[in-house]
């Protein structure tokens, strides 16, 4: 595990980290990120207190899809997470965390080569306001874990989820994010990638941990891409 008191992007370091043929399992993490990114370009704030910290997987033949290590990361944030506030959080699909609703953590997947860079930013004692969504951190809910320890743990509930990615499939990291979730029948709106929005109610994850949306005319939607929000 690797630490740095700034950089621009954890991701972007271990990109060229992944490049340089690093190994599979380091984590680098910033006390401060100057030009973090969240997903579709957004930028991410990364102020000092909060978690900012990426790592990579080397793909093998026999791993499931590459996309799927985001409900890996996703379930292990919201392992870590429970540990200081059991039963309080949520996840949304593809991999945001939620605290009452509003949205602590976010994680961003890139490629290069082989190799999937896997950023995860969480709010633990700052987050941005004025945003187009709800957002909270964890000391506003009364826990103020560090950074450096609470990566700890996120690193070894990861370890175990890719493990079992592994081993196992997607079923049990599925079955585990389902369980997370917020309810069967939460109204979602999905921002697709051309532009147009889908309405629906959430009707869980297909075997490949795509979205599945009832319409309002009864027929079911399955997401593969999209910008999800709660209505």
């Amino acid at each position: 595990m690797r630490t740095v008191a700034e950089t621009g992007s954890t991701n972007a370091d271990m990109l060229a980290l992944a490049r340089s043929g690093v190994a599979e399992g380091l984590w680098l993490r910033a006390e401060r990120q100057s030009s973090g990114r969240g997903r579709q370009g957004r930028t991410w704030v990364s102020p000092v207190g909060n978690l900012s910290a990426s790592t990579l997987v080397r793909l093998r033949v026999t791993d499931p899809q590459a996309a799927t290590l985001a409900l890996v990361a996703a379930v292990a944030v919201e392992e870590t997470v429970s540990v200081y506030l059991p039963a309080r959080a949520a996840l949304k699909w593809p991999n945001d965390l939620l605290i009452d609703g509003a949205k602590v953590s976010g994680i961003l997947l890139e490629r290069a080569d082989d190799a999937v860079v896997i950023g995860i930013g969480v709010n633990l004692a700052h987050h941005p306001a004025g945003l187009e969504r709800r957002t909270t951190n964890l000391a506003a809910q009364g826990v103020t874990p560090e950074a450096a320890e609470f990566l700890e743990t996120l690193a070894e509930s990861f370890a175990r989820w890719l493990a079992r990615w592994r081993g196992e499939g997607i079923a049990p990291v599925r079955g585990r994010w389902l369980e997370r979730a917020h309810p069967l029948g939460t109204a979602l709106t999905a921002h697709l990638p051309d532009g147009s929005a889908v309405e629906g109610l959430f009707q869980g994850l297909d075997a490949d941990g795509a979205l599945i949306l009832r319409l309002a005319d009864g027929t079911a939607r399955v997401i593969h891409a999209a910008d999800v929000f709660l209505i």
